[in-house]
């Protein structure tokens, strides 16, 4: 029985989830800064000023040409293009400096927010970080899995989503640890004065050059992936790194393994492949679960956190206390779905988080129509339900479609395929993102709700009905169970 070495896999892992940790750092540090730098901007909701009498079309429109909205989703763009670069440059020059490009990346946009003194460069800034964030996410899970042994991939890979959670905690702490107490009241005027709306938020966005630096500098001592050095050819390297991980015997063994995959599929890869016979469904699968996890609607709580606990009834500054107890169940639940994905597999997990989110949903819902119809609503019972959709979306959805993704497509196209896959994902947060304030503000906060309730029952019948389990196996041995 050849033994693997766990610290040093450990180890290579903790480092490539160092991306994780930005990617939830900046894609989230925005919720507990937006109010602050929309005032320093002067950012108008147009959503917000529309005549009440407006139709329909008119308040799609205010929604859609908002500035506050454009804000909120503009790195987006930058995470789908990074999603999709992820790929390409992965499978061409391998995935450490993928790692490397997304670290220096997270430094240079972190601080050039900081500095920023225009609303036009504030969105090229968010842009550009959100193409870090697009390569990380995309890379960071797929390197961890093409290093780490059968039965610990699920653990190690929702490692990575763990320390996205950490991001997005530190983060949510970060933000409420700055800001200075706002008192309630204050014009627009006396609110943009304040040291929040001026300089405040600034320094939330320059923190996250702290652990981006720690990143950069670790990327350029981890290994490549063995299995994209095998893909390329360069079978002694290959052996190399797998003899650190498991000795001689073990390595010899693997490469044979990953030989008989690739068979003669070595170098580039052509991107129309994916859409063979053979490969189209699992594209197909990979795409469906990346889309499900963003429209299962979680991740407007996040975003729009501060929004939604004002219109629930909290103020500003208790906003900020709530928004940093969602952080904390997240990373608790987090922490627990690690010693479940393994043992209790994924397809019960995501079965699970499905059908808990659609439950809740549309309790949050009737609470929101309650409070429409004049009732007053409890902000604890409120807080409640959001905490318990963000455990459960924490130990099921967030870190096992990661894990599903990263382990279910073939070896010879797995940068490309899990790019498509990845870019999918920001395509649905995008839409998840932008569509949130046009559908609060055409049909309701109530009706909202209900649309992602709905859309978590489609999960749950996907789920039960298209999804195999994956626990204990090599990447390898799962390749072949598709064949």
């Amino acid at each position: 029985m050849m033994k693997i070495r766990m610290a040093y896999v450990w180890t290579i892992s903790a480092v490539a989830a160092l991306g994780g940790l930005l990617f939830g750092y900046d894609w989230v540090v925005i919720g507990g800064a937006a109010k602050f730098y929309e005032a320093f901007f002067q950012l108008k909701d147009t959503a917000a000023v529309a005549a009440a009498g407006a139709t329909v079309g008119q308040k799609i429109w205010a929604n859609a040409v908002s500035p506050v909205g454009w804000a909120q989703s503009c790195a987006l763009l930058g995470c789908f293009a990074g999603a999709l670069l992820a790929g390409t440059f992965s499978d061409r020059f391998g995935r450490k400096p993928v790692l490397i490009a997304a670290a220096a990346d997270f430094v240079v946009s972190s601080v050039g927010i900081a500095l920023t003194g225009s609303f036009g460069a504030f969105v090229a800034w968010r842009i550009l970080g959100g193409l870090g964030i697009g390569l990380a996410s995309a890379v960071s899970p797929m390197y961890i899995s093409e290093v780490a042994p059968a039965e610990k991939r699920g653990l190690l890979v929702a490692v990575n989503q763990l320390t996205v959670v950490i991001g997005i905690l530190a983060a949510q702490f970060v933000n409420w640890l700055i800001a200075r107490p706002v008192p309630d009241g204050l014009t627009p005027e006396q609110f943009a004065a304040t040291w929040n709306a001026t300089t405040g938020w600034r320094w939330m966005f320059a923190a996250c050059a702290v652990p981006a630096a720690v990143f950069l500098v670790g990327s350029f001592f981890v290994p490549e992936s063995p299995r994209w050095l095998a893909k390329a050819g360069r079978d002694e390297r290959a052996l190399k790194v797998l003899g650190r991980m498991g000795g001689e015997d073990f390595a010899r063994s693997e490469v044979a393994e990953i030989k008989t995959t690739l068979g003669r599929e070595t170098g580039k890869t052509r991107f129309r492949e994916l859409f063979s016979k053979a490969l189209a469904p699992v594209l197909l699968l990979g795409c469906l679960l990346a889309v499900l996890q963003q429209f299962s609607g979680i991740n407007v709580i996040f975003n729009y956190a501060g929004e939604i606990f004002t219109r629930a009834g909290f103020n500003m500054n208790d906003a900020l206390t709530s928004i940093v107890a969602t952080g904390s169940v997240n990373f608790l639940f987090t922490f627990a779905a690690l010693f479940l994905v393994d043992r209790l597999g994924r397809k019960p997990l995501m079965v699970f988080g499905f059908a808990g989110l659609a439950a809740i949903y549309v309790a949050i819902g009737y609470l929101y129509h309650l409070k429409a119809a004049g009732t007053a609503l409890a902000p604890a019972l409120f807080l409640g339900l959001v905490l318990a959709a963000i455990a459960i979306y924490a130990m099921s959805l967030a870190p096992v479609t990661w894990v599903l993704i990263s382990e279910i497509f073939p070896n010879r196209v797995r940068g490309t395929a899990m790019s498509v896959a990845v870019g999918a994902l920001w395509i649905a947060c995008f839409i998840l993102t932008y569509t949130f304030p046009i559908l609060k503000t055409v049909l309701g906060a109530a009706a909202t709700f209900w649309i992602y309730a709905g859309i978590c029952v489609f999960g749950f019948f996907v789920m039960v009905f298209l999804l195999t389990e994956t626990k204990g196996k090599t990447l390898e041995q799962i390749e072949k169970d598709r064949a």
